[in-house]
């Protein structure tokens, strides 16, 4: 439910009316999936929650210049996708999305490409770790579940060697 306080101070008045200019309060963009943003995106998120609010608005990829550090760890840790993009792509993004007002866009992750709907394509870098957890889908626990196996070999050899640590067990 955190959806609704995104960019809450300004998507709101005072009186919690919402603030028709800004652009989130707009059609289309009320519905966006894909968040262009400016430098730093993220900054000052030191929880989840700031990603936790973006899924929950219905937004699953930010594209930006910078993002804060911890806000792009904890994308990764939330099946969130921030990509990283130059500054000028970043303003050949706005600039359509004003001409369009809207612009649809699609984004590969396995090739790494976002790719808009009047052609025009951006490759992005991302950690092989990272894009493959986005695409398998897995959370830490996840990741630490997929070593299962090597897991129980290692207790099982520990266990030879200290068994007073697994008694009981």
């Amino acid at each position: 439910g955190l959806g609704k306080n995104l960019f809450f101070e300004m998507r709101y008045k005072d009186n919690g009316k919402i603030i028709e200019e800004f652009i989130l309060n707009k059609k289309p963009y009320d519905s966006s999936t894909i968040l262009i943003t400016g430098k730093n995106f993220g900054c000052g998120s030191s929880r989840e929650h700031a990603v936790w609010a973006l899924n929950d608005f219905g937004i699953k990829v930010v594209l930006a210049p910078s993002f804060g550090d911890i806000f792009y760890n904890n994308s990764f840790k939330n099946g969130f996708l921030p990509i990283l993009l130059a500054e000028d792509e970043i303003e050949a993004l706005f600039i359509s999305v004003n001409a369009q007002k809207g612009l649809k866009a699609t984004v590969n992750l396995e090739e790494q490409m976002v790719e808009t709907e009047v052609g025009n394509k951006y490759l992005f870098d991302i950690a092989v770790g990272l894009k493959d957890r986005l695409l398998k889908g897995l959370d830490d626990i996840g990741l630490t579940l997929a070593q299962s196996d090597e897991i129980r070999r290692y207790e099982k050899e520990r266990a030879k060697i200290t068994p007073w640590m697994f008694q009981g067990v």
